[in-house]
């Protein structure tokens, strides 16, 4: 193994740590480091094969516990060293070798003396990965020995005082952001905030949270963890008010996108009591027979039990006619539940399917003042009675909610109008599910009715004060209702330097509330994840605009005429789609060839025609079927994404994940894999013949513009090590 190979294998396996082993204790770091590596061979070399993390938060005060699993599986001991990454500014509470009487000391470096010794090793490993870390502290151990085909493992600790924020308080943890990482990880975080613990968020990572009280939650992940620092934060409860808190990330002087993570307002004795209205239409026709309509049953009467004594429901069934439980919303007590049993009970499966009539039925009831209006809807086929124009269903409910009913739409296997339903939801505020081959009706449909409880304000709106231009491309545009312990994420762009007042208005069942946030540009490149999540939700709407250009037709007409690659509606959301693509790498099935690389230099026009025939053939020709579901499940994911993807999944055609690892996102930056190198996309869009500065790793000239992306905030690009093509201050360098 090549040296520089070795030492970034050894730094990458331990997520933050580099650990070299000289041939005895007695040299002097770095001179010996690269005469031994050269010698040692990738079999025998010392690695990180576990890291384990334990963090524990008492509102602002982090200690953080880190015990690295070294593996010598060589037939000698080795001794070597260790370099940790910390947050600058961090206190070293303990280092130890666990299992050993061996006293190993360690010292804290702070960010500029750290930064020397990465130097100091890049220099010489010729390898720019380590100083993806510039910035931070680090920790720098003593001479320890690693037992021959032995384990051994380093513990430590340090601790830190968080940044705040108004009310939110954030957390970091160093961890390299190279793709190739793949060392197992267990983390395990605990915080608890005397204060009362509003929301919690990971822009970085999927996390299932424990919320333990009101004041403590708890994390825990294992396993391969995504790449890439662990981000989270809390928003404080300072009083029952909606809570908000705004990231920014500066993409000029004066411009820049912006995330609102929002938290309603809370419930308490003398608030106002929103109340539910619920109407479960089920689908009756003969497809559902058997074990769907068991399920379908069963999640009705869950839901029944779910629901408070005081709020009102109904319940629909439909084939090619329409029967309801009731002429209009009763109220839930006793004896109505009891014969919403009995409803249930007496449900037989025939005919055909007439969701025109049973989605109009549920929609045109009167709606009692005060309440919160619900429709949960559920169907496994297509429309097969009366009106069937996936267009005209749309546009008649649309016409026909006046009491601004939400459509919880349910899918039931694969043979549904998918584009259908999906609108349907989404013109109301409300989401589209689909219950795929395998999975549980009653599971998925109980999951999504549990997310609604305790509503808290309905119709909320987010308006600016002032100029209304200073803030563009709103998503959602539409905001969902609120819900007792929901966590609301915004996102948007904004212009301008002056301050910016953002107003939330809603109904609380009484009375519009009103609430305020101030959000102050700074022009700093703080949140590199925020473009990037914003861009994921507009290529999502705008692949939804595409999927309705095909609406009424399997062959791609509207209004009757056909859907062309020259047709002007489709010409410009594809143009606008492969533009974010390319800028962002965010690729989806529509656009993951443009990370190949024969297709990475081709003509815009060339992409263009190949994400035009896929979309032409799958977006608009297909409305049902797996490859209609697995569509519309990949665009729900990406219309709500609250954390990043490194790895670009996707569902394809036949229901089976796939990632895309071509193509990576790094430190707000978006590199393309191109042959042996990672290549900026704003290089690749210049083309393949633009003019180059050839810089080598370790001289003076790269070592000044390491300092020129730690300013910049993008030092984190160098994770991706040797052959990498950068743009920096409009200018393309190429380290080797």
């Amino acid at each position: 193994m090549k040296r520089a190979q070795f030492a970034r294998r050894a730094f990458l396996a331990a997520g933050g740590s580099l650990i070299w082993s000289p041939v005895s204790g007695h040299e002097k770091p770095h001179s010996w480091l690269l005469s031994h590596v050269r010698h040692i061979p990738s079999s025998s070399a010392v690695e990180v094969v576990h890291v384990e993390a334990d963090v524990s938060i008492r509102d602002q005060v982090a200690t953080t516990t880190l015990i690295l699993t070294f593996k010598n599986p060589g037939s000698r001991p080795q001794e070597g060293q260790a370099i940790v990454p910390v947050p600058d500014g961090a206190t070293l509470k303990g280092f130890a070798m666990e299992g050993s009487t061996l006293k190993v000391e360690a010292k804290m470096l702070p960010r500029a003396e750290a930064r020397r010794i990465y130097d100091q090793i890049v220099s010489q490993l010729k390898d720019p990965a380590l100083l993806e870390f510039a910035g931070l502290g680090a920790v720098r151990s003593s001479v320890f020995p690693v037992p021959a085909g032995k384990e051994l493992k380093l513990r430590l600790v340090y601790e830190e005082l968080l940044l705040k924020d108004g009310e939110r308080i954030d957390y970091i943890l160093p961890r390299t952001q190279s793709i190739s990482y793949r060392t197992p990880w267990k983390i395990s975080l605990d915080w608890r905030d005397t204060g009362g613990i509003r929301t919690v968020y990971s822009p970085s990572h999927e996390v299932d949270w424990s919320r333990k009280s009101g004041r403590r939650i708890n994390l825990n992940m294992d396993g391969v963890i995504n790449p890439g620092p662990l981000r989270v934060s809390i928003l404080r409860r300072k009083n029952s008010n909606a809570v908000a808190s705004i990231l920014s990330h500066a993409t000029g002087k004066d411009e820049g996108y912006f995330l609102m993570l929002l938290s309603p307002p809370e419930k308490n004795a003398n608030s106002p009591k929103l109340i539910r209205e619920v109407t479960i239409v089920i689908d009756r026709s003969g497809s559902m027979a058997g074990e769907k309509m068991r399920q379908t049953i069963s999640a009705a009467a869950q839901i029944m039990g779910g629901l408070e004594d005081g709020e009102r429901f109904n319940m629909i069934s439909y084939n090619e006619s329409v029967e309801k439980f009731a002429p209009k919303p009763v109220v839930l007590n006793s004896k109505t539940r009891e014969k919403a049993f009995g409803f249930l009970k007496s449900l037989r499966v025939s005919g055909g399917t007439n969701i025109h009539d049973a989605i109009l039925s549920a929609l045109s009831q009167p709606c009692e003042k005060g309440t919160l209006p619900m429709i949960l809807f559920l169907t496994d086929g297509l429309p097969t009675i009366g009106e069937t124009s996936e267009r005209k269903i749309r546009a008649a409910s649309r016409e026909n909610n006046h009491a601004r009913r939400r459509v919880f739409t349910f899918g039931v296997g694969v043979d549904v109008n998918t584009p259908l339903l999906s609108r349907l939801a989404d013109d109301s505020r409300a989401m589209a599910s689909y219950v795929l081959p395998g999975e549980d009706v009653e599971l998925k449909v109980s999951k999504v009715f549990r997310r609604l409880s305790g509503p808290v304000l309905a119709n909320p709106v987010v308006s600016v004060d002032g100029d209304s231009g200073r803030v563009t491309d709103v998503l959602p545009a539409k905001l969902p209702d609120f819900f007792e312990q929901d966590q609301i994420v915004i996102l948007g762009r904004y212009r301008g330097e002056a301050p910016i007042q953002f107003n939330l208005r809603g109904s609380d069942g009484e009375m519009e509330q009103k609430f305020q946030f101030q959000f102050k540009p700074g022009g700093r490149k703080l949140a590199p994840f925020v473009p990037r999540l914003w861009a994921n939700r507009k290529i999502a709407i705008l692949t939804e605009a595409l999927r309705d250009l095909g609406a009424d037709s399997s062959m791609g007409l509207l209004n009757g005429r056909p859907v062309n690659s020259n047709d002007p509606r489709l010409k410009e959301l594809v143009d606008e789609i492969v533009r974010l693509s390319r800028e962002y790498g965010i690729l989806t099935e529509y656009t993951a060839f443009l990370a190949r690389d024969a297709e990475l230099y081709s003509a815009r026009s060339r992409q263009n025609e190949i994400a035009t025939e896929n979309f032409q053939r799958r977006a608009i020709r297909t409305r049902s079927g797996v490859s209609s579901a697995n569509q519309e499940v990949n665009i729900w994911k990406k219309k709500g994404q609250v954390c990043i993807d490194p790895w670009n999944r996707y569902v394809d055609e036949k229901l089976a994940e796939v990632s895309v690892e071509n193509v990576q996102q790094v430190a707000g930056k978006t590199f393309y894999r191109s042959e042996a190198s990672w290549v900026d996309s704003q290089a690749v869009q210049r083309g393949k013949e633009s003019p180059v500065i050839e810089v080598k790793v370790g001289s003076p000239d790269f070592f000044k513009l390491v300092d020129r992306l730690v300013s910049l905030g993008e030092q984190g690009c160098l994770a991706l090590g040797n052959n990498t093509d950068v743009v920096i201050d409009t200018k393309l360098y190429r380290f080797r």
